[in-house]
């Protein structure tokens, strides 16, 4: 009985060591140590061996069959590692190669060039002053100087939201709430967005303006010359030449365009500036009398200017785009460029 014992327990052990799967592992274990397993059948003839020698018969196939118990949980433990290695093997990730990079959002080109001129402005004395984008006829129009029945009315395609409420088609009407409210000397700006009906390769429904006031005694046009000057070199090089060509604004008088050499051809011609060597940039003008006395301005006293411009438009020359809708259709190989 002992050297069969003996025996299976080899018999086992050298299984186990060839075993290279759980389901081997447990074929085993029914093989040796099951219900009709080889130790178990062989035990049940302990009964045929005389009394004196069963205990020691019964210590050994007790002894046999612990250590075989162990080792199969030893055998099945050593598997489930190798596979646990393998299967971290085969997910491991290279710590080795580089990282993919973060990308970091940046200001919209419109928002740098709005940031860019409001801080020309303001190294000149000018206060920054905003106003609602939903305005009434009288502030966006009337205050203005232009009536119900002025053509100048045709010059705004508007987004009226009841007879008398619109959204502005500029950021003048800023200008006539401060002086509303405030007596002279005022120099303010007045950043944020527009809307008219308008859309194509320069206009879009919602656009950004700048406009500029600056009120108080003996201001003239040479003093509305200066500020532009100065702003105009600063934004676009020092170098940069203006001229002042006349127009015409319901709410100045005089009025006047301005252009700057263009930035791409220096003046020679260019797509560009069609072939003028001119940019146009902004309007600007004295305050109309008009304006003046709707605020309760002496205009025998009081003198002013004014002037209006487009950050797209200033972007677009900054940096060379043709088409303004670029700004808001949100594509990051445009906008990454800035």
């Amino acid at each position: 009985m002992k050297d069969k014992l003996t025996k299976l327990f080899n018999e086992a052990s050298e299984a186990l060591k060839d075993a290279t799967k759980e389901g081997q592992i447990a074929q085993i274990k029914t093989e040796f140590l099951g219900r009709k397993g080889k130790i178990t059948l062989l035990l049940r003839g302990l009964s045929d061996i005389s009394p004196d020698k069963r205990p020691a018969i019964g210590r050994l196939a007790n002894e046999i069959k612990t250590s075989l118990e162990e080792k199969i949980r030893a055998s099945l433990a050593s598997i489930k590692e190798r596979q646990k290695q393998e299967r971290l093997a085969q997910e491991r990730l290279d710590i080795t190669l580089s990282g993919r990079k973060v990308s970091i959002g940046k200001k919209h080109p419109v928002t740098e060039t709005c940031n860019e001129i409001v801080d020309i402005f303001l190294g000149l004395g000018f206060q920054i002053i905003e106003g609602p984008e939903v305005e009434s006829d009288y502030y966006n129009f009337e205050a203005l100087n232009i009536p119900k029945d002025h053509p100048a009315r045709d010059m705004h395609d508007t987004f009226y939201i009841s007879d008398e409420v619109l959204l502005r088609t500029h950021t003048s009407p800023v200008q006539i709430r401060v002086m509303e409210k405030q007596r002279p000397p005022i120099q303010i700006i007045a950043p944020g967005k527009a809307f008219r009906c308008d859309s194509d390769v320069s206009h879009t429904p919602m656009f950004h303006q700048i406009e500029g006031l600056m009120v108080g005694n003996d201001i003239t046009f040479g003093d509305l010359k200066g500020v532009l000057t100065i702003f105009a070199q600063q934004m676009f090089g020092d170098k940069t030449r203006l001229r002042f060509r006349p127009s015409f604004f319901p709410f100045t008088e005089p009025s006047a365009e301005v252009d700057i050499q263009c930035v791409i051809c220096q003046g020679q011609g260019c797509r560009l500036c069609s072939s003028s060597g001119w940019l146009e940039i902004l309007g600007s003008g004295m305050v109309d009398p008009e304006v003046f006395k709707v605020v309760g301005y002496d205009p025998d006293e009081i003198t002013g200017f004014a002037f209006g411009m487009g950050i797209e438009r200033i972007a677009m020359l900054k940096y060379g785009i043709n088409d303004i809708r670029l700004f808001f259709e949100n594509d990051m190989r445009f906008l990454g460029q800035f």
